[in-house]
């Protein structure tokens, strides 16, 4: 009886355990409808349903904003002291990104260099920047989007070639996609119906700055670090210069060198002025004025130091006029026979571009409509640029001249000639050394 009796209570134990199991499946499956009926309703993800992607998408998600804050502020008045949170598009919702690498084409006469650094403006970054935050393309400072730009070009300089990489809003998901996948990246099929890049920035840019293509990095990419070469081209009017002078002392600067005294030393961050140079050609171009032509040196290497191009053009020009022989080139190279770097003026700005920035495995690309705007665009600020240079001719036909003035012209020139000063004896700039001596001890003071 006893052994009954306990078996009956076990069996009374269980079934009221399992009883109490069965009503806490009840709680929580009323629980998980509550929570299931508060995601469906949820403000954010209607809202992220019903903003359309792409400019349109940038502009009505604008609206969608104000639309919702309205709403917000009406819910408000009705609830009285229950209050309700602004809706921020930057923190609430977040779009897809991706990392691209942008090629970017500006005119440099205007602006302070590339870079936005310092407080000289306008910068060609700068206004980059505000075209981006402009069309809603980024959100974070250049930090969070892993910003890089492959090189700084100086006051005045020009470039068709440019590239900087950062991440940037997508019309796509991004598990659609992987970031490491190179193969993806290069497949043009993974980019349509992505955001068109090229023709959204160039609505907004100035006329003088033009994103040329865009194409998909990883993000390891590097536009600074991961360029394999780096190629300028600097104009200039051939008139009475020796080219065949200037192309023999240029073949002498091809190859790994210490290009010191061909470039302003920046002795507080560089400490290696060795740099190859893979390319150097002389040619005209199909440009003339009168009855002379334009010439263009192309030079093209792994990277380049501060002002290094424009000091071995201005080089070249005292070669190309008789003033220096092309065995200054060599005098120049050997920096223990030529310790200090002669004080010369450097070749003008404006003539300078950066024709590209090379890259393994970059395809850069637009949508049809961007390139007809971009070729349109282009052939008119070129039909623009040359209308000015006819005013300029026709106020240079005009111009009077003093009589015997060529005479005096030619004079001036002769003695400008003889009383030229070479360069191995001229005075001299402070040393590597002599700059990093009197570096360390402005630290101690």
């Amino acid at each position: 009886m006893d052994h009954q009796s306990g078996e009956s209570d076990l069996i009374t134990a269980l079934q009221s355990q399992l009883d109490s199991l069965r009503i806490r499946i009840k709680e929580l499956e009323s629980d998980n409808a509550k929570l299931s009926t508060l995601v469906s309703t949820c403000r954010c993800r209607k809202t992220e349903e019903n903003i359309d992607d792409g400019v349109v998408g940038v502009v009505g998600s604008v609206k969608e904003t104000e639309r919702l804050n309205l709403e917000a502020g009406k819910s408000r008045k009705k609830k009285g002291k229950q209050k309700l949170p602004d809706y921020n598009l930057r923190t609430e919702f977040q779009f897809s990104k991706r990392y691209v690498a942008l090629k970017v084409m500006y005119f440099g006469k205007r602006f302070f260099g590339f870079a936005s650094e310092g407080n000289m403006d306008p910068t060609v970054e700068s206004e980059i920047f505000k075209a981006l935050e402009k069309t809603r393309l980024i959100d974070g400072d250049k930090k969070d989007l892993q910003y890089s730009r492959c090189g700084r070009t100086d006051k005045g300089v020009s470039s068709v070639g440019q590239v900087i990489s950062l991440f940037l809003r997508s019309d796509q998901k991004e598990s659609e996609w992987c970031y490491e996948c190179s193969a993806e990246f290069v497949a043009k099929e993974q980019n349509e119906g992505e955001i068109d890049y090229v023709r959204i920035l160039n609505r907004v840019l100035p006329k003088d700055i033009r994103i040329m293509g865009w194409c998909p990095a990883s993000t390891d990419f590097s536009a600074r670090f991961s360029c394999l070469s780096r190629e300028y081209k600097y104009f200039f009017w051939r008139g009475n210069l020796n080219i065949v002078a200037m192309e023999n002392a240029g073949k002498k600067l091809i190859g790994e060198h210490d290009f010191r005294n061909f470039c302003k030393m920046d002795a507080a961050n560089v400490h290696n002025y060795r740099r190859r140079i893979t390319l150097f050609e002389i040619s005209p171009s199909n440009e003339r004025f009168e009855s002379d032509e334009l010439w263009a040196v192309k030079i093209k290497g792994t990277a380049f130091l501060w002002h290094q191009v424009r000091c071995m053009v201005a080089a070249l020009f005292l070669i190309g006029q008789g003033l220096e022989s092309p065995n200054v080139i060599d005098a120049l190279l050997d920096i223990v026979r030529t310790p200090r770097k002669p004080q010369y003026i450097m070749a003008p700005e404006i003539p300078l571009v950066l024709q590209s920035c090379n890259f393994e495995g970059l395809e850069f690309m637009c949508s049809s409509d961007a390139r007809q705007a971009l070729h349109a665009h282009l052939e008119m600020e070129c039909r623009s640029y040359k209308l000015q240079a006819a005013i300029f001719h026709e106020a240079l036909l005009s111009c009077s001249h003093v009589e015997n003035g060529d005479s005096m012209l030619i004079n001036k020139t002769k003695k400008k000639a003889a009383s030229y000063v070479p360069l191995m004896f001229r005075p001299t700039e402070p040393s590597y050394e002599e700059r990093r001596i009197k570096l360390n001890s402005r630290a101690q003071e």
